[in-house]
């Protein structure tokens, strides 16, 4: 048996179960001479040497080698290894507890930490992501999730904006029981990731169908954001070279598009989408219009994406070549056409992706509107 002082993360409840696998009994305690600070530029803490000062946190008692060896999975990734020290537990009592240090040299420290702050920002998201973490224990090793951790996060948070949906009005009701999986496989995880299942799902008869194997292409989600200056009755578009129309063997894999992008699991997709433009055609957007949300590819590919159109000036000499993010390999040129153009670019078939089609119809029926308000 064991036992161990949490500082940060951890000392979030429903992170700390769903690693450990059960409810733990904690109570407040503290390691005299020492702080917890922000890793910078990072959504996690570090308890570093502070003579004078305290780290606050939690105390566990009596944890079990295997709910030991599922925390060593966890913070192993992450480059934390354990030493034992002696915490004030109140009450007069010194405890010996085991406490993850980070590796020097792994991160730097930034300002203050406070849980408070953390769990408003990332408490849910991060507690997600431990779901999937978890679920690959002795699958995958530590490091390996590590290094996928930020895409593992933008999936998480895809999968609560899911679950915030609610149901529909038409389709059936979905209800506990209704889809069964028997198992659960990720035989590609990169930048994108293929899952596959051994699954069951209620029948329309309300019988279940017999086991069935389905594969999904496992993207977060993505937004999108047409730029339409109402005055000067112009779109801006981007283009840009997309390995996916290459893959089919088009004949010009260049691809004209809407601004777009994956939302990160720290912003909404109103925010993607204006980070977006600045980082593929340096503008800034003004009031956004929400087209709607959808998924292209519902059979095969988990991506639901968020369209816009926004309102932008769009003088002359707008347009840009040459943009995208350092480090991403992007090279994105944007144009400047009126209204008319890109509807006969939609008729005469260049037009070919789902967002830019979408938002260029829904502008179609809202053009004179947005142009009477521009007046």
């Amino acid at each position: 048996m064991a036992n161990f002082f949490f500082y940060g993360t951890l000392c979030h409840l429903p992170l700390l179960e769903r690693v450990v696998g059960r409810e733990l009994t904690v109570v407040p305690a503290r390691l005299e001479g020492h702080e917890v600070r922000w890793a910078e530029g990072e959504s996690f803490p570090l308890i570093l040497p502070a003579p004078g000062k305290a780290a606050e946190g939690l105390l566990a008692e009596g944890l079990t080698a295997g709910e030991v060896t599922r925390l060593d999975f966890y913070e192993g990734g992450f480059g934390y290894l354990t030493r034992e020290v002696i915490v004030d537990a109140g009450d007069g009592r010194q405890v010996p507890a085991q406490v993850y240090f980070p590796e020097p040299g792994h991160w730097r420290p930034g300002a203050p930490w406070r849980l408070q702050d953390w769990a408003a920002d990332w408490g849910d998201v991060v507690t997600e992501t431990a779901a999937d973490f978890m679920a690959l224990r002795g699958r995958k090793a530590p490091e390996e999730l590590k290094a996928r951790y930020g895409l593992m996060m933008i999936r998480a948070a895809s999968r609560l904006r899911a679950r915030a949906a609610g149901q529909g009005m038409l389709r059936r009701t979905s209800e506990t029981g209704d889809v069964v999986v028997a198992d659960r496989r990720e035989p590609y995880a990169k930048f994108f990731s293929v899952e596959e299942y051994d699954l069951s799902f209620r029948r329309f008869d309300g019988s279940m169908s017999p086991v069935v194997n389905r594969a999904v292409f496992i993207t977060g989600d993505a937004a999108s954001v047409l730029p339409y200056d109402p005055v000067r009755d112009r779109v801006l578009l981007i283009e840009q070279f997309r390995p996916g129309p290459f893959a089919r063997g088009d004949a010009n894999p260049w691809s004209l598009e809407a601004i777009a992008g994956r939302v990160d699991a720290s912003e909404t997709p109103e925010e993607a989408v204006r980070r977006e433009a600045v980082e593929e055609a340096g503008l800034r957007i003004g009031d956004l219009h929400l087209i709607g949300g959808y998924y292209p590819t519902p059979a095969g590919k988990s991506e639901y994406l968020y369209s816009y159109v926004g309102i932008a000036e769009l003088p002359d000499g707008t347009a840009v070549s040459g943009a995208g993010v350092d480090g991403e390999d992007e090279d994105i040129r944007t144009h400047i056409v009126t209204f008319d153009a890109l509807m006969e670019l939609l008729g005469a078939g260049e037009v070919d992706n789902a967002p830019l089609l979408i938002s260029a119809l829904w502008l179609s029926a809202h053009r004179a509107e947005l142009r009477a308000a521009a007046r």
